[in-house]
């Protein structure tokens, strides 16, 4: 499995942590930056990342900023991105089951580097179910 990560300045300490487990995991890492803490724009980010996943040349995607807001409205405006503003291993998962996500976001501010893992272990875990919840992911693209 291949995910690409992108953060701005705010997200990217949480981005170092999440692509170390990314790494334990056997999980390869398409890190599009930022690469330091220097003042960026997250929509800029949040394109490179979702471009990536509705391309195909990741399977999913992964974005941290702040709150986690701007982020996950930059990336809806990718065709074929359904980005999911988690906070809780329960919203992981939930967007996975019911609403097919293909790109996490997180907000730095409400997820600390202890309760990320939990959550991304959840993300990973939990598939889409399809059934009458396809009907309505089909009614978003």
């Amino acid at each position: 499995m291949k995910i690409a990560i992108g953060s701005d300045h705010a997200g990217f300490d949480l981005k170092e942590v999440v692509v170390s487990f990314l790494k334990e995991k056997g999980i390869e890492v398409e890190d599009l930056g930022c690469h330091n803490k220097d003042s960026v724009d997250y929509p800029d980010f949040a394109k490179q990342v979702a471009g990536t996943v509705a391309k195909g040349e990741t399977e999913q995607g992964i974005l941290i900023c702040h709150t986690g807001i701007g982020m996950s409205m930059a990336a809806n405006k990718v065709n074929g991105i359904r980005a999911a503003l988690v906070h809780d291993t329960y919203g992981a998962k939930m967007s996975r089951l019911h609403n097919n996500a293909n790109l996490l976001v997180l907000g730095a501010k409400f997820v600390s580097p202890e309760e990320a893992r939990p959550i991304l272990e959840e993300w990973f875990a939990a598939e889409f179910e399809g059934g009458r919840h396809q009907r309505r992911v089909d009614k978003i693209e």
